[in-house]
Protein backbone atom coordinates (compact mmCIF):
# COMPACT_ATOMS: atom_id res chain seq x y z
CA UNK A 1 0.00 0.00 0.00
CA UNK A 2 2.58 2.37 0.84
CA UNK A 3 4.34 1.98 -3.25
CA UNK A 4 0.75 2.82 -4.19
CA UNK A 5 0.45 6.12 -2.05
CA UNK A 6 3.89 7.02 -3.16
CA UNK A 7 3.31 6.64 -6.42
CA UNK A 8 0.23 8.87 -6.71
CA UNK A 9 1.63 11.64 -4.40
CA UNK A 10 5.04 11.63 -6.26
CA UNK A 11 3.30 11.76 -9.37
CA UNK A 12 1.10 14.56 -8.81
CA UNK A 13 4.24 16.60 -7.07
CA UNK A 14 6.02 15.67 -10.35
CA UNK A 15 3.32 16.73 -12.67
CA UNK A 16 2.37 20.01 -10.89
CA UNK A 17 6.29 21.37 -11.05
CA UNK A 18 6.97 19.51 -14.17
CA UNK A 19 4.38 21.38 -15.95
CA UNK A 20 5.66 24.80 -14.75
CA UNK A 21 9.07 24.08 -16.63
CA UNK A 22 7.17 22.55 -19.75
CA UNK A 23 5.12 25.78 -19.78
CA UNK A 24 8.22 28.32 -19.74
CA UNK A 25 10.43 26.20 -22.40
CA UNK A 26 7.26 25.54 -24.72
CA UNK A 27 6.65 28.94 -24.57
CA UNK A 28 10.30 30.50 -25.49
CA UNK A 29 10.25 27.86 -28.32
CA UNK A 30 6.64 29.20 -29.75
CA UNK A 31 5.51 25.41 -29.83
CA UNK A 32 1.56 26.49 -29.01
CA UNK A 33 -1.51 24.78 -30.48
CA UNK A 34 -3.40 25.21 -33.58
CA UNK A 35 -7.08 26.07 -33.70
CA UNK A 36 -9.83 24.64 -36.26
CA UNK A 37 -11.30 27.10 -38.25
CA UNK A 38 -14.27 25.31 -38.53
CA UNK A 39 -14.73 25.07 -34.70
CA UNK A 40 -16.62 27.31 -32.47
CA UNK A 41 -15.13 30.78 -32.60
CA UNK A 42 -14.25 31.01 -28.36
CA UNK A 43 -12.05 28.77 -28.93
CA UNK A 44 -9.82 30.74 -31.27
CA UNK A 45 -8.64 32.88 -28.45
CA UNK A 46 -6.80 29.18 -27.66
CA UNK A 47 -4.47 29.65 -30.65
CA UNK A 48 -0.78 29.59 -29.34
CA UNK A 49 -1.28 28.07 -26.12
CA UNK A 50 1.63 25.57 -25.28
CA UNK A 51 1.20 22.21 -26.28
CA UNK A 52 2.76 18.66 -25.93
CA UNK A 53 2.08 18.69 -22.30
CA UNK A 54 1.50 14.75 -22.14
CA UNK A 55 5.22 14.31 -21.82
CA UNK A 56 5.14 15.98 -18.11
CA UNK A 57 2.70 12.87 -17.39
CA UNK A 58 4.38 10.36 -19.36
CA UNK A 59 7.69 11.28 -17.45
CA UNK A 60 6.18 11.42 -14.24
CA UNK A 61 4.66 8.30 -14.07
CA UNK A 62 7.48 6.49 -15.14
CA UNK A 63 9.51 8.28 -12.57
CA UNK A 64 6.96 7.72 -10.16
CA UNK A 65 6.59 4.02 -10.61
CA UNK A 66 10.24 3.41 -10.55
CA UNK A 67 10.68 5.58 -7.21
CA UNK A 68 8.19 3.87 -5.63
CA UNK A 69 9.20 0.43 -5.88
CA UNK A 70 12.93 1.66 -5.08
CA UNK A 71 12.04 3.22 -2.15
CA UNK A 72 9.33 0.23 -0.99
CA UNK A 73 12.56 -2.20 -2.13
CA UNK A 74 9.66 -3.97 -4.68
CA UNK A 75 10.70 -5.51 -8.06
CA UNK A 76 9.25 -4.07 -11.17
CA UNK A 77 7.32 -6.61 -12.66
CA UNK A 78 6.40 -7.91 -16.60
CA UNK A 79 2.95 -6.52 -16.72
CA UNK A 80 4.09 -3.18 -14.91
CA UNK A 81 6.65 -2.78 -17.49
CA UNK A 82 5.00 -3.99 -20.64
CA UNK A 83 1.90 -1.25 -19.42
CA UNK A 84 5.05 1.49 -19.38
CA UNK A 85 6.06 0.32 -22.71
CA UNK A 86 2.74 1.01 -23.71
CA UNK A 87 2.21 4.17 -21.91
CA UNK A 88 5.66 5.64 -23.82
CA UNK A 89 4.92 3.92 -27.36
CA UNK A 90 1.88 6.22 -28.02
CA UNK A 91 3.48 8.63 -26.34
CA UNK A 92 5.84 9.00 -28.81
CA UNK A 93 3.67 8.17 -31.44
CA UNK A 94 1.67 11.43 -30.50
CA UNK A 95 4.64 13.56 -29.72
CA UNK A 96 5.48 13.05 -33.65
CA UNK A 97 2.03 14.09 -34.35
CA UNK A 98 2.23 17.25 -32.07
CA UNK A 99 5.72 17.68 -33.14
CA UNK A 100 4.97 17.77 -37.23
CA UNK A 101 1.56 20.50 -36.26
CA UNK A 102 3.87 22.85 -34.75
CA UNK A 103 6.90 22.20 -37.31
CA UNK A 104 5.22 22.33 -39.98
CA UNK A 105 2.12 24.63 -39.18
CA UNK A 106 -0.65 22.05 -40.13
CA UNK A 107 -3.28 21.06 -38.16
CA UNK A 108 -3.27 17.41 -39.58
CA UNK A 109 0.21 16.14 -38.03
CA UNK A 110 1.06 12.98 -38.54
CA UNK A 111 -1.01 11.65 -41.73
CA UNK A 112 -3.58 9.17 -40.68
CA UNK A 113 -1.57 6.06 -42.72
CA UNK A 114 1.27 7.15 -39.98
CA UNK A 115 -0.12 7.39 -37.39
CA UNK A 116 -2.28 4.20 -37.64
CA UNK A 117 0.29 2.56 -38.37
CA UNK A 118 2.62 3.54 -35.35
CA UNK A 119 -0.42 2.65 -33.06
CA UNK A 120 -0.91 -0.88 -34.23
CA UNK A 121 3.20 -1.34 -34.29
CA UNK A 122 3.21 -0.29 -30.45
CA UNK A 123 -0.16 -2.24 -29.98
CA UNK A 124 1.02 -5.29 -31.34
CA UNK A 125 4.13 -5.39 -29.61
CA UNK A 126 2.43 -4.97 -26.52
CA UNK A 127 -0.34 -7.85 -26.78
CA UNK A 128 2.33 -10.18 -28.05
CA UNK A 129 4.18 -10.19 -25.15
CA UNK A 130 2.02 -9.51 -23.12
CA UNK A 131 0.56 -13.33 -23.64
CA UNK A 132 4.34 -14.11 -22.45
CA UNK A 133 5.77 -14.51 -19.18
CA UNK A 134 3.88 -16.51 -16.98
CA UNK A 135 4.42 -16.46 -13.22
CA UNK A 136 5.16 -19.35 -10.94
CA UNK A 137 1.25 -19.85 -10.85
CA UNK A 138 1.47 -19.56 -15.40
CA UNK A 139 -0.79 -16.70 -15.26
CA UNK A 140 0.33 -14.26 -18.26
CA UNK A 141 -0.06 -10.23 -18.09
CA UNK A 142 -3.05 -11.12 -20.70
CA UNK A 143 -4.77 -14.04 -20.82
CA UNK A 144 -7.11 -15.72 -23.58
CA UNK A 145 -9.95 -16.06 -22.39
CA UNK A 146 -12.77 -12.69 -22.97
CA UNK A 147 -13.55 -10.60 -19.87
CA UNK A 148 -16.20 -8.43 -18.16
CA UNK A 149 -15.48 -8.18 -14.36
CA UNK A 150 -12.74 -11.40 -15.04
CA UNK A 151 -12.29 -14.38 -17.44
CA UNK A 152 -14.93 -15.96 -18.96
CA UNK A 153 -13.27 -19.79 -19.38
CA UNK A 154 -15.86 -20.84 -21.79
CA UNK A 155 -14.30 -17.55 -23.64
CA UNK A 156 -11.34 -18.93 -24.61
CA UNK A 157 -10.19 -17.22 -28.00
CA UNK A 158 -6.90 -18.42 -30.18
CA UNK A 159 -3.56 -16.18 -29.83
CA UNK A 160 -4.22 -13.89 -32.72
CA UNK A 161 -7.86 -13.21 -32.57
CA UNK A 162 -6.66 -12.41 -28.76
CA UNK A 163 -3.84 -9.68 -30.41
CA UNK A 164 -6.38 -8.84 -33.13
CA UNK A 165 -8.42 -7.93 -29.88
CA UNK A 166 -6.08 -6.34 -27.70
CA UNK A 167 -4.94 -4.31 -30.82
CA UNK A 168 -8.74 -3.22 -31.92
CA UNK A 169 -9.27 -1.86 -27.75
CA UNK A 170 -5.92 0.16 -27.88
CA UNK A 171 -6.49 1.70 -31.11
CA UNK A 172 -10.38 2.98 -30.69
CA UNK A 173 -9.66 3.54 -26.57
CA UNK A 174 -6.50 5.72 -27.55
CA UNK A 175 -8.35 7.42 -30.18
CA UNK A 176 -11.33 8.00 -28.33
CA UNK A 177 -9.59 9.71 -25.61
CA UNK A 178 -7.94 11.94 -28.15
CA UNK A 179 -11.51 12.98 -29.76
CA UNK A 180 -12.51 13.92 -25.55
CA UNK A 181 -9.94 16.24 -25.72
CA UNK A 182 -11.21 19.35 -27.39
CA UNK A 183 -12.18 21.52 -24.07
CA UNK A 184 -9.95 22.27 -21.22
CA UNK A 185 -9.41 20.04 -18.70
CA UNK A 186 -12.61 17.82 -20.06
CA UNK A 187 -9.93 14.71 -20.95
CA UNK A 188 -7.68 15.13 -17.96
CA UNK A 189 -10.20 15.18 -15.30
CA UNK A 190 -12.48 11.93 -16.92
CA UNK A 191 -9.15 10.22 -16.95
CA UNK A 192 -8.42 10.98 -13.61
CA UNK A 193 -11.96 9.52 -12.21
CA UNK A 194 -11.15 6.39 -15.00
CA UNK A 195 -7.83 5.56 -13.21
CA UNK A 196 -8.60 6.54 -9.63
CA UNK A 197 -11.32 3.64 -10.59
CA UNK A 198 -8.83 1.36 -11.77
CA UNK A 199 -6.36 1.72 -8.78
CA UNK A 200 -9.16 0.76 -6.44
CA UNK A 201 -10.37 -2.47 -8.48
CA UNK A 202 -6.65 -3.16 -9.21
CA UNK A 203 -6.33 -2.67 -4.93
CA UNK A 204 -9.32 -5.29 -4.13
CA UNK A 205 -8.01 -7.28 -6.85
CA UNK A 206 -4.67 -8.28 -4.70
CA UNK A 207 -6.42 -8.43 -1.53
CA UNK A 208 -8.93 -11.31 -3.25
CA UNK A 209 -5.76 -12.76 -5.29
CA UNK A 210 -5.60 -16.34 -5.77
CA UNK A 211 -2.76 -16.78 -4.70
CA UNK A 212 -3.90 -14.92 -1.04
CA UNK A 213 -7.37 -16.20 -0.77
CA UNK A 214 -8.22 -19.44 -2.69
CA UNK A 215 -11.99 -19.51 -3.72
CA UNK A 216 -14.93 -18.97 -5.44
CA UNK A 217 -14.78 -15.40 -6.53
CA UNK A 218 -10.98 -14.99 -6.37
CA UNK A 219 -8.87 -13.20 -9.22
CA UNK A 220 -6.79 -14.47 -11.21
CA UNK A 221 -4.89 -11.52 -12.65
CA UNK A 222 -1.17 -11.47 -12.68
CA UNK A 223 0.75 -8.59 -10.74
CA UNK A 224 -2.51 -6.55 -9.64
CA UNK A 225 -0.32 -5.10 -7.09
CA UNK A 226 1.91 -3.55 -9.08
CA UNK A 227 -0.99 -2.25 -11.55
CA UNK A 228 -2.46 -0.05 -9.03
CA UNK A 229 0.84 1.16 -8.36
CA UNK A 230 0.99 2.68 -12.10
CA UNK A 231 -2.77 3.41 -12.02
CA UNK A 232 -2.00 4.99 -9.36
CA UNK A 233 0.34 6.87 -10.73
CA UNK A 234 -1.39 7.55 -13.55
CA UNK A 235 -4.69 9.30 -11.46
CA UNK A 236 -1.78 11.53 -9.69
CA UNK A 237 -0.29 12.68 -12.58
CA UNK A 238 -3.37 13.79 -14.51
CA UNK A 239 -4.73 15.13 -11.58
CA UNK A 240 -1.35 17.53 -11.03
CA UNK A 241 -1.87 18.21 -14.79
CA UNK A 242 -5.60 19.12 -13.86
CA UNK A 243 -4.34 22.38 -11.92
CA UNK A 244 -2.58 23.74 -15.13
CA UNK A 245 -4.93 22.63 -17.93
CA UNK A 246 -8.37 23.71 -16.28
CA UNK A 247 -10.23 26.49 -18.32
CA UNK A 248 -8.43 28.43 -18.76
CA UNK A 249 -5.81 26.48 -19.74
CA UNK A 250 -2.30 27.35 -19.68
CA UNK A 251 -1.19 23.97 -21.24
CA UNK A 252 -2.64 21.33 -23.46
CA UNK A 253 -1.75 17.46 -23.19
CA UNK A 254 -1.77 17.20 -26.72
CA UNK A 255 -2.01 13.73 -28.79
CA UNK A 256 1.70 13.29 -26.95
CA UNK A 257 -0.91 12.67 -23.48
CA UNK A 258 -4.00 11.89 -25.12
CA UNK A 259 -3.29 8.90 -27.19
CA UNK A 260 -1.25 7.57 -24.59
CA UNK A 261 -3.44 7.84 -21.77
CA UNK A 262 -6.54 5.83 -23.87
CA UNK A 263 -4.13 3.34 -24.39
CA UNK A 264 -3.00 2.78 -21.17
CA UNK A 265 -7.06 2.53 -20.37
CA UNK A 266 -7.23 -0.42 -23.14
CA UNK A 267 -3.80 -2.13 -21.48
CA UNK A 268 -5.73 -1.97 -17.78
CA UNK A 269 -8.84 -3.53 -18.71
CA UNK A 270 -6.84 -5.73 -20.57
CA UNK A 271 -4.63 -6.52 -17.69
CA UNK A 272 -7.31 -6.83 -15.26
CA UNK A 273 -9.64 -9.16 -16.87
CA UNK A 274 -11.84 -6.37 -17.72
CA UNK A 275 -12.05 -5.26 -21.13
CA UNK A 276 -15.72 -5.22 -21.95
CA UNK A 277 -16.15 -3.60 -18.37
CA UNK A 278 -13.99 -0.21 -19.72
CA UNK A 279 -17.44 0.25 -22.20
CA UNK A 280 -19.04 1.17 -18.69
CA UNK A 281 -15.97 2.75 -17.09
CA UNK A 282 -14.88 4.93 -19.60
CA UNK A 283 -18.85 5.78 -21.16
CA UNK A 284 -17.99 9.28 -21.53
CA UNK A 285 -15.37 8.44 -24.22
CA UNK A 286 -17.06 5.76 -25.46
CA UNK A 287 -19.90 8.66 -25.99
CA UNK A 288 -17.68 10.91 -27.69
CA UNK A 289 -16.91 8.19 -30.63
CA UNK A 290 -20.07 7.17 -31.19
CA UNK A 291 -21.05 10.36 -31.94
CA UNK A 292 -18.52 11.01 -34.72
CA UNK A 293 -19.64 7.76 -35.81
CA UNK A 294 -23.46 8.87 -36.34
CA UNK A 295 -22.07 12.19 -37.41
CA UNK A 296 -19.80 10.23 -40.21
CA UNK A 297 -22.58 8.17 -40.99
CA UNK A 298 -25.64 10.08 -41.32
CA UNK A 299 -23.71 12.81 -43.04
CA UNK A 300 -23.51 9.95 -45.62
CA UNK A 301 -26.58 8.26 -45.66
CA UNK A 302 -28.67 11.93 -45.75
CA UNK A 303 -25.97 13.76 -48.90
CA UNK A 304 -24.62 16.56 -46.62
CA UNK A 305 -27.14 16.57 -43.84
CA UNK A 306 -25.61 16.55 -40.09
CA UNK A 307 -27.26 14.77 -36.73
CA UNK A 308 -25.18 17.52 -34.57
CA UNK A 309 -24.44 20.88 -35.61
CA UNK A 310 -20.42 19.76 -34.88
CA UNK A 311 -18.76 16.37 -33.37
CA UNK A 312 -17.38 15.35 -31.40
CA UNK A 313 -20.18 16.04 -29.19
CA UNK A 314 -18.57 18.42 -26.97
CA UNK A 315 -18.25 20.82 -29.76
CA UNK A 316 -22.27 20.17 -30.43
CA UNK A 317 -22.99 21.70 -27.12
CA UNK A 318 -20.90 24.58 -27.54
CA UNK A 319 -22.60 25.77 -30.77
CA UNK A 320 -25.54 25.40 -28.83
CA UNK A 321 -24.96 28.59 -26.85
CA UNK A 322 -23.21 26.12 -23.38
CA UNK A 323 -20.77 27.86 -21.81
CA UNK A 324 -17.24 25.67 -22.00
CA UNK A 325 -16.68 25.12 -18.49
CA UNK A 326 -20.55 23.94 -18.10
CA UNK A 327 -20.00 21.21 -20.62
CA UNK A 328 -16.69 20.52 -19.37
CA UNK A 329 -18.51 20.04 -15.82
CA UNK A 330 -21.49 18.44 -17.18
CA UNK A 331 -19.20 15.95 -18.92
CA UNK A 332 -17.27 15.24 -15.80
CA UNK A 333 -20.34 14.28 -13.93
CA UNK A 334 -21.05 12.01 -16.53
CA UNK A 335 -17.79 10.48 -16.38
CA UNK A 336 -18.30 9.75 -12.51
CA UNK A 337 -21.87 8.48 -12.73
CA UNK A 338 -20.10 5.78 -15.54
CA UNK A 339 -17.12 5.15 -13.04
CA UNK A 340 -19.75 4.63 -10.01
CA UNK A 341 -21.63 2.86 -12.15
CA UNK A 342 -18.51 0.25 -13.48
CA UNK A 343 -17.58 -0.07 -9.45
CA UNK A 344 -20.81 -0.96 -8.64
CA UNK A 345 -20.96 -3.80 -11.33
CA UNK A 346 -17.73 -4.72 -10.55
CA UNK A 347 -18.40 -5.01 -6.65
CA UNK A 348 -21.82 -6.63 -7.27
CA UNK A 349 -20.34 -9.24 -9.15
CA UNK A 350 -17.78 -10.27 -6.31
CA UNK A 351 -21.07 -10.24 -3.78
CA UNK A 352 -23.43 -12.47 -5.89
CA UNK A 353 -20.30 -14.76 -6.64
CA UNK A 354 -19.41 -14.95 -2.73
Amino acid sequence: MRAILLSGGLAMVLTLLGTVLAIRVLVAKGYGQLIRDDGPTTHHTKRGTPTMGGTVIIISVVLAYFLANLLTTRTPTASGLLLLFLLVGLGLVGFLDDYIKIAKQRSLGLRSRAKMTGQVVVAVVFAVLALRFPDDRGQTPASRFLSFTRDWERWELPAVLVVLLILLMIAGSSNAVNLTDGLDGLATGASTMVFAAYTVMNIWQNNQSCELTPGNTCYEVRDPLDLAIISAALTGACFGFLWWNASPAKIFMGDTGSLALGGVLAGLAVMTRTELLLVVLGGLFVMQTLSVVLQVGYFKATKGKRLFRMAPLHHHFELRGWDEITVVIRFWIITGLCVAAGLGIFYAEWVAGA
